[in-house]
This record gives C-alpha cells, structure tokens and sequence, in this order.
C-alpha cells in the first residue's frame, strides 16, 4: 500500500491506495485532513512513500470518508453564473423638501391638496435611488376673518366679534398703503427653526410633520442614507414668494461666499437659516403662482440674479394673482423653467402637470450628483500626487 498525495488550489488531501495484481487503482479510504501549511513540506518530499509510513488502520473511517466526499463536493461546485457580474446593491439616499403653504391655508391643509403630487414624485425618484422627505411646516402668523380677501363685515356686526380663525396663517402680512411686509423675519425664523429640527436636532418627519422627540423612524426611510441638509423648496402663492426669497438668501454667489445681507434688520434670520441648513445652498426652488417681492428692503435678495435652479408654474387663468408680478420673479431668476398649466390659482396635481416637475427635480439632482462625483474624484488625484 502507498499513498498519493493530491494538491487542489484550496486544500491537501492524503488518499490511500492498494495494488492489486491487476494494477488497477482503487480507493481504500480516505486519511485525515492533511492542513494546508504542510503542502509546502510535502511538495519537496517525495509523493510516494513507503507501506512502513503509511498509518495504522482508523475506526472512524467511514465517517472520515463521508465528510472527505462533501468537502470535494464543495470545492467543486462550479459559481454560479451571475456570480461575476454580480452588482452591489444600489444605495437609497433621502432628499429633504420644504413645502410652503400659501396664504390663509396650514402645513396639514397643503399636504392634504398635494397629495398625489407627493405620490407621484415619490415614484418618479425611486429609480434614481432617492427617497422624498417632504416637511410642510405651518407660517406663524395668525389670521383673523377681516384679513381673508374679499371679507366684509356685516352691518349688524358687534365689537368683538372679528374672531382668529383656526387654521389659517401667513408668512407675512403686506401693508395695503406701502406695499411693505410686516412680520416677514417672523416667517423666516419660523423656517429657519424647522431646519434646525430636522437637521441639527436629528428629529423625524411624519406625516409631513416635524415629530417630537423619540418618534420612530418612518418604515419608509429605514436602511436608507439620511440627508443632513433641505435640498430643495417647493411654495405656492405667498409660499411661492418664500420659496423663491429662502433660495435667494441661501445660495452662495461663489463657492463659500454667500449673498451679501444688504439690509441690517435681515441680518439675524439670513444668518440663522444659513446656519440651520449648515451653510448649504439649495439645490432647487419650485414657486407654484408665486410672485416678486417688491419692498425695496429685499432688494438684495435678487441682485445679482438667483443662480439656483427655479421653476415657475403660473395658472393662464389665475385672478389672484397678476401675471405681471410672476413675471417679475422669473426675470428675477437665472435661466428658470416656466410652465403653465389652463387653470387658475392652485397646485395642479394630475400626472400631466406633475411630470414637468418631476423631470425638473430630477435634473437638479442628477446634476448634483455628477457635480459631487466629479468633486470627489479631483480630490482623490490631488491627494495621489
């Protein structure tokens, strides 16, 4: 009897023959598990040894035998044929929208009218791996019914009886006489306070609401790769007007060098946005029947130009709103995207007017991520040499 030894790429297996008078090969049985640093060693020893060496008889063979045959049976399984091009699996990233609510309405109010809109942009996203957060804050400063448009008191009316209502809110409120906004920074640091929650503060969106602390985090964006900053806005009516004047104020005109605050009493809103969004700019701005503000105090906000990414939807027949002061904001804008849609003052929310919006949002940021991949790889070649 002597043994031969076999060297697979993986392992060393010792496989013990006899000789019969035919000279035909036959398997006996199998030897111990020869470890695979003695391969070195047994490679320079001669392969065929002598019957003196060969061990004594093992009782356990069999069960050696069986385990010998299903480690064979592993090492030869062939891989699977998607095996190499195998790809890793895609990684999910959350986009974080503020929503801005027009004039008389709330945060819940305007959720509830757009809510196919955040359907179908949730859907439009998924295949670039992105997950929509959309935040619908609430403006701060309460209505009453006297300032509802169109609103006249009866004749019969009493002292105290013009009454807040309930739910509806502005951002700010514009004085007929001069045109001049009043409770304006109010509406800022309203915004500027739900960035910081959600930002720097880490607390969950849901439902479009800000959660208190400890609220589980939404099924929805679990596994994925959570933003730390509000990428983008999206307004309608006087929300639009905000949208556009918080894209203003938080671009940069050079990298790392953010508009100029012109106007002193703006100072501490402009930077207590900056801050909460962490000194990023958005990277787009969506105004739904918004309009230029004209106070020449928020002059600085559109000189020079907003470089952002804005789209304006106007209604061809909106009465609430003149053309002229849309108009106004868009030239206010560099290379916007202008759509309008055959209907009046609302958000049209069938997939017909969507898809503009959806294609829109979508190459904002597709550029973004181009824009940061090719950050990322002259980093890398500058770090090389």
């Amino acid at each position: 009897m002597f043994r031969i030894l076999i060297r697979t790429p993986a392992r060393s297996f010792g496989i013990l023959y006899t000789e019969p008078t035919s000279r035909s090969f036959s398997i006996s049985r199998a030897s111990r598990f020869i470890p695979s640093h003695t391969m070195a060693d047994s490679a320079q020893s001669t392969p065929v040894e002598s019957s003196a060496s060969t061990p004594a008889p093992n009782a356990n063979a069999p069960a050696q035998q069986k385990q010998q045959q299903q480690n064979n049976k592993k090492q030869n399984r062939p891989p699977h044929p998607n095996a190499a091009n195998a790809k890793p699996k895609p990684v999910k990233r959350e986009v974080r929208i503020l929503m801005l609510h027009g004039y008389t309405q709330s945060g819940p109010l305007f959720r509830a009218k757009t809510r196919a809109l955040e359907k179908l942009l949730i859907k439009a996203l998924a295949p670039l791996n992105l997950v929509p957060t959309l935040i619908y804050p609430t403006a701060p400063n309460r209505l009453s019914v006297s300032d509802i448009p169109g609103y006249q008191a009866s004749s019969d009316s009493g002292p105290g009886e013009e009454k807040e209502l309930t739910d509806s809110w502005a951002w700010f409120r514009r004085e007929e006489a001069t045109w001049n906004y009043r409770l304006i920074n109010e509406g800022f640091e309203r915004l500027a306070e739900t960035m910081e929650k959600v930002n720097l503060e880490g607390k969950q969106v849901v439902d479009g609401m800000v959660a208190e602390e400890g609220a589980e985090e939404p099924k929805e964006l679990k596994g994925v790769v959570r933003s730390e900053v509000i990428d983008g806005v999206i307004g309608f009516s006087q929300g639009g007007a905000m949208a556009a004047m918080l894209t203003a104020a938080m671009e940069h005109l050079e990298p790392g060098q953010p508009r100029p605050v012109l106007t002193p009493e703006h100072e501490a809103w402009a930077k207590q946005i900056r801050e909460a969004n962490k000194g990023q700019p958005l990277k787009f701005c969506v105004s739904y029947s918004g309009f230029f503000a004209l106070p020449p105090e928020l002059g600085w906000l559109w000189e020079p130009k907003v470089k952002t990414p804005t789209m304006h939807v106007l209604g061809s027949l909106d009465t609430v709103v003149e053309e002229s002061r849309s108009r106004r904001l868009i030239e206010a804008c560099e290379e916007p995207v202008v759509v309008v849609h055959p209907g009046g003052h609302y958000v049209p929310v069938n997939k017909e007017w969507v898809a503009p919006l959806v294609g829109f949002i979508r190459a904002c940021l597709e550029k973004h991520q181009k824009t940061v991949a090719a950050a990322e790889g002259e980093k890398k070649v500058e770090e090389s040499h």
